[in-house]
């Protein structure tokens, strides 16, 4: 369940054919079936400060090929944000780095950015285009419309060739802050 944009971004009035508001015990809740791409916009330029001690607070989960590390982060509005960084175990090239929003009261993961590495070849459905590079995936209103996962649209790059660059291509694209004196690398020996 989609819950806690209202009051935030003002988004309900501009398109309440998308949204369902029901009253739980004096709050308001909404329930979101799809965010369009002016609120996917909002999500991505809020401000994500790091704390100080982010590095303390990265939560390791070690899984059959590859290394995945997470963050969770309070943005400037109040938004819940996860940082999800995987990455294969057996090949620098297969990784993905992604920006996720976590609706307050929910356990969903909306991945509002992934930037992928250059182990696989990528379609774009609706385009009906398809290349094998260094990618940025990004959430669409389109692709959920058709029900496909809101980050399935994807453009090549050229700004980032490994890892530790995709990391740095996501702080900048994404409003990230980090703490005064810290390296960009945020997850380096973890």
């Amino acid at each position: 369940m989609w819950s806690g944009l209202r009051g935030r971004l003002d988004i309900a009035s501009k398109h309440e054919d998308l949204y369902l508001f029901k009253f739980i015990l004096g709050n308001w809740i909404t329930v979101v079936d799809i965010l369009s791409d002016q609120d996917i916009n909002i999500l991505v330029k809020e401000k994500k400060l790091l704390p100080k001690d982010y590095h303390l607070k990265i939560k390791v989960h070690p899984k059959k090929g590859h290394k995945e590390r997470e963050l969770d982060i309070k943005g400037e509005n109040g938004h819940d944000f996860r940082l999800i960084l995987r990455q294969s175990i057996l090949n620098p090239l297969d990784f993905s780095v992604i920006l996720a929003f976590r609706p307050v009261n929910s356990n969903v993961i909306f991945r509002l950015r992934r930037y992928n590495g250059k182990s696989h070849e990528h379609t774009n459905m609706i385009e009906h285009s398809t290349f094998y590079d260094y990618h940025i995936h990004q959430a669409t209103e389109r692709y959920q419309q058709l029900g496909l996962r809101e980050d399935a649209y994807a453009e090549p790059t050229d700004r980032f060739a490994d890892f530790n660059e995709a990391i740095s291509c996501l702080i900048e694209d994404c409003r990230f802050e980090l703490p005064s004196g810290t390296q960009k690398s945020l997850f380096e020996g973890n």
